[in-house]
């Protein structure tokens, strides 16, 4: 029996006199658990897995990260200086609602953002307490909380006060993994403090693509994003560059060419290639078929490797993505998955967050 979704009712008067109220009621419909003025946590979908079944993400596999005790956070959860076509972030045209996608309405105090999340963390993981598939190990584990993703959706570096807030969940013990679509060179060139990995997320490597794909809305944005590349080396954390690939649109042999100059220019700790996830807000913009499969992905970033150097040094078919890197072994940030690269994954294509769509492909 296939479920029928609800079609979402807006209360567009409502929206008119104060649009972030409704926007948080629609957010919270999704599962989203709203922390002050801007900030938003939400299940990931391995936390569930670690939790219920004893499979862990590519993240643990790639650097060590104990999945279950992972928060997936955003401090700008509706703003981006970006509307890419791949993104499932809500946005103004999707809903008819308007608001400033491009500044935060307020500044919370990082503290209050750090606090919040992690209460909200527990407050999600306090419903598997009665669940008899849970591993109790796991769950007192996932209750004090190692990790945090600053990324989920929205832009983070748009938040103002973004380097106190690392910080901070470094002094609570937390490390942080920052996740950002490198527009903001200026913001993470002047951190105090290094997130524990940096991420650049790419879909783009010429400035026509870039505005196709990746539909800036403030100006500058691809030399922004060039400038953020040529400052990555000089960056003492591990540094990533994800690219996320979409079939029939930047995986052919010349895009290949064009990722590789890229990271040449970044000279990141790794590089992952990852299949685009057909979900949320980006439905109304790609095909299905734009999601690509695992063996399409690992040709993909088979011919990255050939282009720059950089050895396939592991995968994982169930998210589909596959990693880069010249390092002989991970700089593990935590203590899970102790195979590390060699990790057999659990399940194929079907079984990861990319599962439930697959027979719609």
């Amino acid at each position: 029996m296939v479920r029928r979704k609800r079609r979402l009712k807006i209360d567009f008067e409502e929206a008119k006199k104060d649009p972030y109220r409704v926007l948080f009621a629609i957010l919270r419909k999704q599962k989203y658990h709203i922390v002050g003025h801007h900030s938003a946590v939400k299940k990931c979908h391995w936390t569930h897995a670690a939790l219920t079944e004893g499979r862990f993400c590519y993240k643990c596999k790639f650097y060590g990260i104990e999945t279950h005790r992972c928060v997936q956070m955003s401090p700008a959860v509706l703003w981006c200086w970006n509307a890419c076509i791949h993104c499932w972030r809500l946005r103004p045209q999707d809903i008819g609602i308007e608001w400033d996608e491009t500044r935060l309405p307020t500044v919370d105090n990082p503290e209050l953002i750090a606090e919040g999340v992690l209460r909200e963390q527990l407050r999600i993981l306090s419903g598997y307490k009665g669940n008899p598939k849970v591993n109790r190990k796991l769950l007192e584990e996932a209750l004090k909380p190692k990790h945090v993703a600053i990324s989920l959706t929205g832009e983070p570096l748009l938040y103002p006060r973004l380097s106190e807030l690392i910080q901070i969940f470094h002094r609570k013990g937390l490390t942080t993994f920052l996740v950002t679509r490198a527009i903001r060179p200026d913001v993470l060139a002047d951190l105090d403090e290094e997130p524990s990995q940096l991420y650049v997320s790419f879909e783009a490597w010429n400035k026509e693509m870039y505005n196709k794909l990746n539909v800036p809305l403030a100006p500058r944005l691809w030399e922004l994003s060039l400038k953020t590349l040529e400052i990555l080396p000089s960056f003492t954390c591990p540094t990533v560059m994800r690219i996320t690939v979409m079939k029939g649109i930047n995986m052919g042999g010349k895009d290949a060419e064009g990722f590789a100059k890229l990271v040449e220019l970044a000279q990141p700790t790794y590089v992952e290639v990852k299949a685009y996830m057909h979900v949320g807000a980006s439905t109304k913009r790609l095909p299905r078929s734009a999601m690509p499969r695992h063996g399409e992905v690992r040709a993909f970033a088979k011919l990255i490797s050939e282009k720059t150097g950089y050895p396939i040094v592991s995968e994982s078919i169930p998210s589909r993505v596959v990693l880069l890197s010249k390092l002989k072994k991970p700089i593990r940030l935590g203590k899970g998955c102790p195979e590390g690269w060699k990790t057999p994954d659990i399940g194929g294509e079907e079984s990861g967050e990319y599962g439930k769509y697959i027979s719609e492909v």
